[in-house]
């Protein structure tokens, strides 16, 4: 455990942190679900509505900087793709 007040504080700043990125991280990851139940289920319009709001997420999470943009837009080219090949 640190002595000094400032690297104390940093602990919890960082502990605060990590929780908030981990509950972002987590609700995209159901989101990005939905997206996947929705295409295994044979449903287009319901994996397009799963589709938009995974997308939204992503982007929530992209401006806290919970994840890089390149990493978002690797994620949704996937699911977007997958999304279009159903018939």
């Amino acid at each position: 455990m640190a002595n000094i007040k400032s690297a104390k504080k940093r602990i919890l700043v960082s502990e605060r942190n990590a929780a908030r990125n981990k509950a972002v991280r987590s609700r995209v990851k159901t989101y990005v679900k939905k997206v996947y139940a929705a295409v295994d289920s044979g449903d287009k319009e319901a994996a397009a509505a799963a589709l938009t709001a995974a997308t939204a997420e992503l982007d929530k999470a992209t401006s806290k900087g919970v994840y890089h943009t390149n990493t978002t837009s690797r994620k949704v080219s996937r699911l977007t793709k997958l999304v279009n090949k159903m018939d």
